[in-house]
């Protein structure tokens, strides 16, 4: 019986069984104290769809060799440029969301290579790198924010130059996922669109990993020595695993912001990178071994505790600010698990 329950805990994974506990305790104290579980429930879905493609980025990154893609913030602002030029070109509705991604995806291409290139002369110090090639992208483009010739008078500061901090995207294409075919059952919202569009880029990426170059470019992350001998480009397999990565973050950044409804710019994207390295590595995932399905429930328990944690310390904790401090700690507790994980197996 030990012996079987010791080989389920080493199958799942003894982070991911605390994690699902934890949840589970949130939901049950939740329940018991009267919470609002509908809108709870909603807010995690919400919270689901938005955030999953930017998880499903780290999967041809650790499939190529190259590890957690903590250079994200690189496919972010490549996003970020897409929905920019969008805005400025007078896109509403579908048409303004498909322009932005469409617009996107070149950049991303071109980043991703030229950043693939570059953790491919740095073998052995990926992570590392990508955390600094990351977070220096993002300083970059602080400066670029402030000099970018774009004049839509809802993007620029009404006095001086430059671009806002934070953009609306109510007059374009807010929430145009969300509420593609939602439905309402009481309190709780089921934001059908996104939760489609999430699942139908991770079917992709799914088809992508079993097709004959998805299979070469896996080969070279697990035993780079054994697919050179095969005659496998293992440079190139890990370059298209950058590209890859870096287009689904632009792609995530999107869908991220349709559904939260702005365009955050400056310092917004420094940190991104780390909630989904945790997300990934939660679901199940190492730094050498990835699969879809690990995205999918690294990221529902992920953002299910990030919804619920507030509230329910709240609920027991009144009238104090300690239900922020919990929120922060469990957040970055599940960080610090993901830096750790990815340092060692």
């Amino acid at each position: 019986m030990t012996e079987t329950l010791n080989r389920y805990k080493k199958k799942i994974g003894l982070p991911r069984l605390i994690i699902t506990s934890l949840y589970l305790t949130l939901c049950i104290i939740a329940i018991f104290n009267d919470l609002p579980i509908g809108s709870l429930s909603s807010d995690t879905i919400k919270r689901f769809g938005m955030n999953g493609i930017m998880v499903l980025a780290m999967v041809p990154s650790i499939e190529s060799g190259i590890g957690p893609n903590f250079g994200l913030p690189v496919g972010i602002i490549c996003g970020l440029l897409g929905a920019l030029f969008s805005f400025e070109l007078l896109l509403t509705g579908a048409a303004g969301f498909w322009a932005a991604i469409a617009i996107a995806i070149p950049f991303a291409i071109i980043a991703g290579g030229l950043y693939g290139h570059m953790l491919n002369k740095i073998k052995g110090s990926e992570m590392l790198v990508a955390t600094y090639t990351g977070f220096s992208a993002v300083f970059l483009m602080s400066i670029v924010w402030l000099v970018i010739p774009l004049n839509h008078p809802e993007m620029g500061w009404p006095i001086g130059a430059g671009l806002r901090n934070t953009i609306s995207l109510e007059s374009t294409y807010a929430k145009i996922l969300n509420n593609f075919m939602s439905f309402t059952i009481g309190k709780f919202i089921f934001p059908t669109g996104l939760i489609l569009f999430f699942f139908a880029m991770c079917a992709i990426q799914w088809v992508f990993s079993r097709s004959k170059t998805g299979v070469a470019m896996k080969a070279s992350g697990d035993n780079p020595k054994f697919a050179l001998a095969s005659g496998i480009n293992v440079d190139k397999c890990r370059l298209l695993g950058s590209v890859l990565s870096t287009v689904l973050g632009a792609v995530g950044i999107i869908v991220y912001a349709q559904s939260y409804g702005f365009i955050q710019l400056y310092e917004a994207p420094l940190m991104m990178a780390f909630p989904a390295v945790a997300a990934v590595l939660i679901g199940g995932a190492s730094a050498k071994k990835v699969k879809i399905s690990h995205v999918i429930i690294g990221t529902f328990l992920f953002q299910g505790l990030l919804t619920l944690a507030l509230p329910v310390a709240d609920s027991v904790l009144q009238g104090g600010g300690l239900a922020e401090i919990i929120r922060m700690v469990v957040q970055n507790g599940i960080i610090l698990y993901a830096l750790t994980k990815v340092g060692g197996e």
